[in-house]
């Protein structure tokens, strides 16, 4: 039996078990009934993705573009690798969490030695992590970059493990992952408050995964960029140009690392003796560099990862109230820092933009810092929908600006894009200034069907998997027509399409059913635990 097959095979034996999430609603006119050969093909074909850009332990983006395994993108991948194999989703994360750092980062890329260096920039020898890091406690066996991805790691270990209870006790799988998950929440809130209103910062676009989001573009003007000639961008042997962000933001991300790297990846001006330098302090590291934004997409993961942490300490015999109090007390902040009423939708934080209002305050760790509200609307400002303690008025405005002119989602879009339909910088095809993702629409859903709005989370459910199917699993796409742009057979695309296919099968009926997935194909379905 071929890896492919060994994943189809396996069939449905537990419910669908997001976490918050309500069942889907009933099915749709005109849309495919659970079971169809349409989505047990779709399915066969998503699983062939992953099966085909599995490395043995873990899962590259898009063997060609991304040949590393990259954060955020394991966390989505594992999320849809559970309902296939349960212990290879483990694996997924546990690879991931292998080349965590002394101080709790999860970096963003491990790097596979057998990958040739000029297969990707920035490669192993530009982030230097095992002598630049070695400060910050970088492992000195495996290469990874410096910086971080959005914290969905929790939330996708809780998932991994609510797919498969039985194995997942018996492996001791979160036993092993609860310290190192807490730890990377411990090095997130403690080390990158850099505002210090309680909120999480990013140092870099690279950080918060939406890499060139018209957001990042008035705090990017501050930052000289790098000569063109010091560097040589891999991403254009596999994208067009115009598709990709531009050689001058390019050279903005590149000074942006160098720098970060150059100051031993200190985050905050962090020093021995606990002085923190914040943003605009002239303090080395992140604290003292030309970017330093609260973005809301990236704290809204860490909260709904922080509920998720609640929840894996009480399946281990602690208590999760002091977790679910500190995701409330996160969402509080959230709102008081970065929502914008009169806009409907959440704003990134520029902390060096704007006024210090620190001042001459003598104790710069005492007073937030203000900054200034970047007045873009990216679809990063709606992802807190997915979180469950937001206000009802919140939420509400939340949907009313997806489902309004500047993201028409229902109306002039099936998929929501990335950025304002109406804004200037908008682009249908260049990479988070306007394409469809298909990761930010899995979160939307989430988000939509916890509060209720159960005939949107359908709408888009059904356009995840139809634009999924004739995209060809693309990286991300037109969001108006649904062409493809990027790498297609790409992973999380898969993998999370292959989570939404699951909500087919709560009854036990739908595609994941093993008669219903292996008829005809030689396939035999596989009893009881993993065969990952």
């Amino acid at each position: 039996m071929d890896r492919t097959a060994q994943l189809i095979a396996r069939p449905a034996e537990y419910a669908v078990a997001y976490d918050p999430a309500a069942p889907p609603g009933p099915p749709q006119p005109g849309a495919p009934a659970p079971g169809t050969p349409h989505l047990a093909a779709l399915r066969r074909r998503a699983a062939h993705v992953l099966a085909g850009n599995w490395t043995g332990t873990s899962t590259v983006p898009s063997p060609g573009l991304y040949p590393h395994q990259w954060s955020w993108d394991s966390a989505f991948i594992a999320i849809g690798l559970r309902h296939l194999s349960p212990r290879r989703a483990q694996t997924e994360l546990e690879t991931l969490l292998d080349a965590q750092w002394g101080d709790g980062r999860i970096p963003h890329i491990v790097f596979n030695p057998s990958v040739p260096l000029d297969a990707y920039f920035p490669s192993p020898d530009f982030w230097r992590s095992s002598t630049a890091g070695r400060a910050a406690g970088a492992p000195r066996t495996v290469q990874t970059s410096g910086i971080v991805q959005p914290p969905v790691h929790a939330l996708a270990a809780w998932l991994v493990h609510c797919a498969d209870p039985g194995l997942s006790r018996a492996s001791g799988f979160l036993t092993r992952v609860y310290p190192r998950l807490a730890a990377w929440h411990r090095y997130l809130l403690h080390r990158r408050d850099l505002g210090g209103g309680g909120l999480v910062s990013v140092v870099h676009p690279w950080e918060q995964g939406m890499d060139n989001a018209p957001s990042w573009d008035a705090p990017l003007s501050r930052v000289t960029p790098a000569p063109a000639r010091s560097f040589r961008r891999a991403d254009l042997d596999h994208g067009a140009p115009e598709d990709r962000p531009t050689d001058l933001d390019y050279g903005r991300y590149v000074r942006l690392a160098t720098e970060y790297r150059d100051g031993g990846y200190r985050d905050g001006g962090v020093w021995d003796d606990g002085h923190r330098d914040g943003p605009g302090g002239g303090g080395h590291g992140a604290g003292g560099a030309e970017f330093a934004v609260e973005d809301p997409a990236f704290n809204a993961l860490l909260i709904a990862s922080e509920h998720a942490l609640a929840r894996i300490a009480t399946e281990l015999g602690a208590t999760g109230t002091a977790r679910h109090a500190r995701a409330e007390r996160l969402t509080a902040a959230l709102v008081e820092r970065l929502w914008e009423p009169t806009e409907g939708m959440f704003f990134c934080r520029d902390l060096r933009g704007g006024d210090d209002l620190r001042g001459g305050d003598p104790d710069p760790g005492r007073r937030p810092l203000t900054g200034a509200l970047v007045p873009e609307r990216g679809v990063s400002g709606l992802v807190p929908l997915l979180l469950p303690g937001l206000p009802r008025e919140v939420a509400a405005a939340l949907v009313g600006t997806l489902r309004g002119p500047h993201f028409g989602l229902g109306a002039t879009t099936r998929l929501a894009p990335s950025y304002d339909l109406l804004g200037e910088a908008f682009d249908p095809h260049r990479y988070w200034r306007g394409p469809a993702w298909f990761n930010t629409s899995w979160l939307l859903e989430r988000g939509l069907r916890l509060h209720g709005n159960q005939a949107d989370a359908d709408a888009l459910r059904r356009a995840v998997l139809d634009i999924a199917d004739t995209s060809d699993f693309a990286e991300y796409v037109d969001p108006y027509t649904g062409e493809a742009c990027g790498a297609t057979g790409f992973s999380w695309t898969a993998a999370l399409t292959l989570d939404l296919l699951h909500e087919d099968t709560t009854s036990g009926t739908g595609v994941m059913a093993g008669p219903d997935i292996t008829a005809g194909t030689g396939i035999t379905a596989l009893k009881g635990g993993d065969r990952g």
